[in-house]
Order: C-alpha cells, then structure tokens, then sequence
C-alpha cells in the first residue's frame, strides 16, 4: 500500500476519457502514479478531438460513447458519478442506469457529498478497479478541478 495515498497497489483507476470528471480521475491517478486505463470511442473519440494516446485506454468497436461507458461499468467494481448539480441526467444518468443493471455499486459524488463518503464507500465495496465518469468540463467548467481535489481530500479523509 503507498504511504502517500492509502489505495492498495493494485487499485486502478478508468474512464472513458472525455474532457471533464473522466479526465480529472485518470489525469489524478496518473499524477499519483496510480494505475489506470479504460475503454474509449473507436477512434479516441471526445469532444475536444482525439484522446492523447498518454491515456491507457482501449478503444471499444463503435464511435459511440454509450458502449464505453457501459464496458467501462461492467469492467469496475464501482464507479463514482461527479456533478455539481444533486439530479443526475444525460450520460451520468445513463451510467448509473448501466451500473444498476450490471449490479455494480455506484455514488452519485456532488458538492453536498462530504469526501468521507468516498473513503466509505471505497472501503465497503473493497473496491480495486474504479470507474469515474461524470460532467464533461465544457458543460460544467471546473469539474476536473474539482473532481481533482475531491479524490485527493477522500484519501486524506482515509487516513
């Protein structure tokens, strides 16, 4: 286990890779020498064009994002949804729907949700592979920031 970060040596983060909440958790674990990875469009596909390859992720067959969100769901053993609003919609929506269908442990993670929540969670569910997905940062500006300092004080709270 790292002494710096209290996630086990094997723990991993992935994501699909669209700018936003799913950047942040794999930009976070890179910067933390984390593991990470994930399924993404064929193609890299994101709003902002293709994906940087500094990113391990797969590409799925389709270019569309519902087939790897749904993988990258089916492949965690829990995600964390990140938005600044308390209503889940759009995509967000949908991979809550995906984890519900997969029976896969999901926390809808928003500004009223307290870090510690996070470290609870992580531990209840002993979870090694973590899916983050959440709002893309052209529709929600500062979300990776925040996605960012929210892992970070979730660890803290671990400790």
């Amino acid at each position: 286990m790292s002494e710096k970060y209290l996630v086990p040596d094997s723990f991993k983060v992935i994501s699909g890779g669209q700018s936003g909440a799913d950047r942040a958790g794999l930009d976070w674990a890179i910067e933390r020498n984390i593991s990470h990875g994930g399924w993404c469009p064929k193609g890299r596909r994101s709003e902002e064009g293709a994906i940087d390859v500094r990113y391990q992720l797969i590409e799925t067959p389709a270019s569309n994002y519902l087939e790897r969100t749904e993988w990258n769901v089916r492949d965690s053993d829990a995600t964390l949804i990140f938005t600044l609003s308390e209503k889940l919609d759009g995509g967000s929506k949908k991979t809550a729907e995906f984890a519900e269908k997969h029976g896969k442990p999901w926390r809808h993670i928003h500004p009223r949700v307290h870090p510690k929540f996070i470290a609870s969670f992580l531990l209840k569910y002993q979870v090694s592979i973590l899916n983050i997905a959440g709002k893309r940062e052209s529709s929600v500006v500062g979300i990776s920031q925040w996605v960012v300092e929210i892992l970070d004080h979730a660890i803290e709270v671990a400790r």
